[in-house]
């Protein structure tokens, strides 16, 4: 994959297709009208909150892998059902949201691929429990030990190969729906770490 910048757009270009990053307008956005004398930067505001809360943000990610294991346990417990599986949905979702800003930007890829694996499988009670526990568990694993200088390429190496099987795993599940298979074969858009 080559990566060029194309105006103010970063353009990742790959064999078949090319994914189209825009800049970030925010600055631009809430720049409406000058700051008045003695106002501050609405942008300056929210990056000193974020720096302010950030010694809390590893915290708030181990709360948030503690809640996905407990939503994994539940389906353990009492099995697939359509409010089990979106709870496990929605902490998978906050993850995939929140790691990058918490700090865990390598988290995100393998949240996104369990999110992909509840979304695009036909009925929810033939999602292999096996496959979630992975998930689960490489979320756990890619946090726990973040600290180490070769995180990067573990998580990596764990998404990649979830995804492949995730990805095997949905295409069976989906023979037919030529919809769905066109989605499961697109690119991820989750951001690389």
């Amino acid at each position: 994959m080559a990566r060029r910048r194309k105006n103010t757009a970063a353009i990742a270009t790959y064999h078949d297709h090319e994914v189209i990053m825009p800049e970030n307008r925010l600055r631009k956005a809430i720049a409406a009208r000058p700051a008045a004398s003695g106002e501050e930067d609405p942008v300056a505001r929210a990056e000193k909150a974020l720096a302010a809360l950030s010694d809390q943000f590893a915290a708030w990610m181990d709360e948030e892998c503690k809640r996905l294991d407990g939503a994994r346990r539940a389906l353990i417990a009492h099995g697939l059902n359509a409010t089990r599986v979106q709870t496990l949905f929605r902490a998978a979702h906050d993850i995939k949201g929140e790691a990058a800003t918490f700090g865990f930007p390598a988290l995100a890829a393998v949240a996104e691929s369990l999110c992909r694996l509840i979304e695009l499988t036909p009925s929810v009670t033939r999602i292999p429990l096996r496959l979630v526990d992975q998930h689960v568990d490489a979320i756990r694993a890619i946090y726990r030990e973040y600290a180490r200088a070769d995180a990067a390429a573990l998580a990596d190496r764990l998404t990649d190969r979830l995804r492949e099987v995730t990805d095997d795993f949905l295409l069976r599940e989906n023979r037919g729906r030529d919809e769905v298979i066109a989605r499961i074969k697109a690119p991820t858009l989750v951001p690389e770490s």
